[in-house]
């Protein structure tokens, strides 16, 4: 087993701000130690928070992302910094979601990404947001995302 090189990242073992908009916070990404082998990584956020646009009101989501590295895996903590930066951002879930998933496919360029965004609902409507860059490559185990559809009092 190798020791992974982290040379390159500025927030790891740090003291870091948090950053105040998504635009502005760093995803960071370390050397994948197993290219070549394919397998899923998964981030769950089940506590996800950020602005309606119109109201200002918090929505919140429980966000799961599925990626197939190729040569680069997202280093943690920047990801989650990443995804604090949200907590004051005003944007539709849609566009929370598919910038989430476009932000991580810049950074690693990975062989293949999911990400589904379930949000709770606000007005008595759940919107969930689903997107991938295509078919899962053939041979990982891609268990699923595990999150029941909302069902309210039903």
């Amino acid at each position: 087993m190798s020791k992974t090189d982290v040379s390159g990242l500025t927030q790891l073992g740090a003291h870091v701000e948090a950053p105040t908009t998504p635009e502005t916070a760093v995803l960071e990404r370390v050397p994948n130690g197993n290219e070549g082998t394919k397998y899923v990584v998964r981030f769950t956020a089940p506590e996800f928070t950020s602005l309606c646009p119109m109201t200002g009101q918090p929505d919140f989501a429980h966000i799961v992302i599925d990626y197939v590295p190729g040569k680069w895996l997202v280093e943690s903590k920047s990801l989650k910094l990443f995804l604090f930066a949200f907590r004051n951002h005003g944007a539709f879930h849609e566009d929370c979601s598919v910038y989430i998933a476009r932000r991580i496919i810049d950074l690693l360029e990975p062989e293949w990404l999911r990400i589904g965004a379930y949000w709770y609902p606000r007005g008595g409507i759940p919107i969930d947001v689903f997107w991938q860059t295509g078919e899962p490559p053939k041979g990982v185990w891609l268990p699923d995302q595990g999150v029941p559809t909302y069902r309210g009092r039903g």
